[in-house]
């Protein structure tokens, strides 16, 4: 048998991701709240501000002088020549930006996560793929497993080196192994005196793996003596004996990106380098993940800020039967979107930041709804932008630049965006990770009623069990402050927005109630009903954010706060229709007809649709390209920019 065939039944799969999971809420959530009917604003506002005065004078000196460096970058060189510099690198690395997280004690700036995002949104702005760069070294990269759970020796050892600019990077998937874990095929052997681990496989994707000098890896520990195996992390020397990267991965976007494919034979790894204890690889990985994932609403809101830019600026210029295109209202209702839209990513942003720097709520699947939400919206302004631009937004910012046009890239961050739905778990995955704590209330009360193989008294055992609970829950949800028109009054026009988040919270509850009772085991099966769901939930979550963020702007300042209530209220209004239409499709829908059709398109019944094109990757390949554990073959892609 190869590495590459290793198969796990569909129950091993579940138990494998399961065991991975958090399951226990030591502090509240905001979000988990409006699933069960909950909506508890006092957790999110007054939003907190546990920024300390020196940390927030350091963290603007510090975004003073990145944004100074950020106007001296080329990002239009680093899409033509496909890398970022080696020289833009180092400069970042003076900065401190690779270590804007790390401790102060290990070398880093130790800043808040809210000017982390401040970074990312800098240098994104400049070249998506220089954000990529860092977020993959700082976000899930080496620094943030070993700081949330390294020894001291650990820290000391590895921290200041990060901080200091040593590029790192996060290996989990491979070529067969994207979001099923327990399908891992590399492995990591205990040496026979248990000094040291022997790391064999190759992985796929490595964000920033071409230039690392530490990453991260996830392997399988085979059951041993002395040990209790599992899927294990591990911090490796990138230029170690028997690393390889053997190819440099080419993108439709983020072309600057240092993205390859990794193989790993026979590297001796000292048992000092495991983090945490075997077995833990893949809680570190889902915890690391949390609060890694809001890079990437950073990114997404530094592209939705150029865009409204361009879209504003381009739209009063633009003049078309002796109007500005802007004044015309197939346009306008676009620039609105954007403008509305943009407003709501900045304060999902900076509300999941605020909330992680507090660190007094649980912020798992606030993070999770602020990754999945901001990645859809984002590309939605983006391709919005390139329609407001017409034929120029199709056409390439060196095309533009040729002919004597400004030089605009709105087909790039179009082709860079849309990654984002893709990068640290895709909107179908993270869809079933978040409805999983979701309906996590309900699978407690349900017991065995939600169990594909309890048996009937099993069953009747966990429906008296169930009951119980549901009748003390149920009636909460008949009626609250959504229902009191008084209630919110301290927001003014926005208190009706909040008071639909308050009912349609209620409203949620109450249908994931049905959706339980109906289905039962079988609920995990109908993805489109969770992933409305949780789109509900992502929707109310960002209005809440947006009514909250307008609100404190208007404490500090009447005149911006009354630019930033007219911006939450457009954008409640626009995502309230978004809510409706979802909530009318969780039961008025064509999934069972989609499901069906699927199968007899995967049965071929359909295949006949396919005649009278010719298909130019047949017989480029396979699939999946298969791998055999051994030493590469290939010539060494891994580079230093330092």
């Amino acid at each position: 048998m190869t590495a590459t065939t290793r198969q796990v039944g569909e129950r091993e799969a579940r138990e494998v991701a399961e065991a991975a999971r958090e399951r226990e809420w030591t502090r509240p959530s905001f979000a988990k709240g409006l699933y069960l009917g909950d909506f508890d604003l006092s957790l999110i506002h007054p939003q907190p501000h546990a920024i300390a005065a020196d940390d927030a004078v350091r963290g603007e000196e510090f975004i003073a002088r990145l944004a100074a460096y950020c106007e001296t970058l080329d990002g239009l060189l680093i899409e033509r020549e496909a890398k970022i510099p080696d020289e833009y690198v180092r400069g970042l690395a003076e900065l401190g930006t690779f270590g804007i997280k790390i401790p102060v004690e290990y070398g880093g700036l130790g800043l808040p996560m809210a000017y982390y995002g401040k970074a990312l949104m800098l240098v994104a702005s400049v070249h998506p793929s220089v954000s990529a760069l860092v977020s993959a070294h700082q976000s899930i990269g080496v620094p943030e497993p070993v700081k949330m759970f390294g020894t001291d020796e650990q820290k000391q050892r590895f921290l200041p080196r990060c901080a200091a600019g040593a590029v790192t990077a996060f290996l989990l998937t491979e070529p067969d192994v994207g979001s099923d874990p327990a399908r891992l095929a590399s492995t990591a052997t205990p040496t026979d005196d248990g000094t040291a681990y022997l790391l064999d496989g190759v992985k796929l994707w490595t964000t920033n793996g071409v230039i690392a000098e530490l990453v991260v890896v996830m392997a399988r520990v085979p059951d041993h003596e002395g040990g209790r195996g599992g899927i294990s992390a591990f911090v490796v020397e990138a230029d170690s004996p028997g690393v390889t990267v053997e190819n440099r991965n080419a993108f439709m976007g983020l072309r600057g990106i240092e993205n390859g494919v990794t193989r790993f034979h026979q590297v001796r790894v000292p048992a000092e380098n495991r983090l945490g204890r075997e077995g833990d690889g893949l809680r570190i990985a889902l915890t690391t993940l949390n609060t890694g994932r809001l890079s990437i609403p950073a990114t997404c809101t530094a592209a939705a800020k150029w865009c409204l830019k361009i879209a504003r600026e381009w739209s009063a210029e633009r003049v078309q039967w002796g109007r500005p295109i802007g004044a015309h209202a197939a346009v306008a209702e676009k620039i609105s979107f954007i403008a509305a839209t943009t407003f709501g990513l900045e304060s999902v942003l900076d509300l999941s930041a605020n909330l992680a720097d507090a660190g007094t709520k649980d912020i798992r699947i606030e993070a999770a709804l602020a990754k999945l939400w901001a990645s859809e919206m984002a590309w939605r302004i983006a391709d919005e932008l390139v329609q407001i631009r017409g034929g120029r937004g199709y056409e390439t910012a060196d095309s533009l630049a040729a002919r004597g046009e400004r030089a605009v890239p709105a087909e790039q961050i179009l082709r860079d965006l849309r990654i984002n739905r893709i990068f640290e778990g895709s909107t179908e995955i993270m869809h079933l990770l978040i409805a999983r704590e979701a309906v996590d209330a309900h699978l407690s009360a349900a017991g065995d009623l939600a169990s594909p193989d309890a048996d009937l008294q099993a069953k009747a055992k966990a429906a008296v069990n169930a009951s119980g609970f549901y009748a003390k829950w149920l009636p909460k949800l008949a009626v609250g402050k959504g229902s009191d028109p008084r209630s919110y009054g301290e927001f003014g026009p926005l208190a009706k927005h909040l008071r639909y988040v308050e009912r349609a919270s209620r409203k949620l509850a109450r249908q994931t109630f049905y959706g339980m009772g109906r289905w039962q085991a079988k609920l995990e099966y109908r993805q489109g009903f969770l992933a409305r769901i949780v789109d509900i939930c992502a929707e109310l979550f960002a209005m809440a954010a947006s009514c909250s963020r307008a609100e404190t702007l208007r404490s500090r300042n009447t005149v911006e706060g009354e630019s930033a209530y007219e911006l939450a209220a457009v954008f409640c209004e626009q995502a309230r229709l978004r809510v409706d239409h979802l909530f009318e499709q969780l039961w008025n829908n064509t999934d069972d007809a989609d499901r069906r059709l699927a199968q007899h398109v995967l049965d071929g019944k359909h295949s006949w649709l396919e005649a009278g094109i010719v298909d130019p990757s047949e017989g480029t390949g396979p699939w999946i390209a298969q791998w055999q554990p051994g030493e590469s073959t290939a010539e060494n892609k891994s580079r230093r920019y330092r």
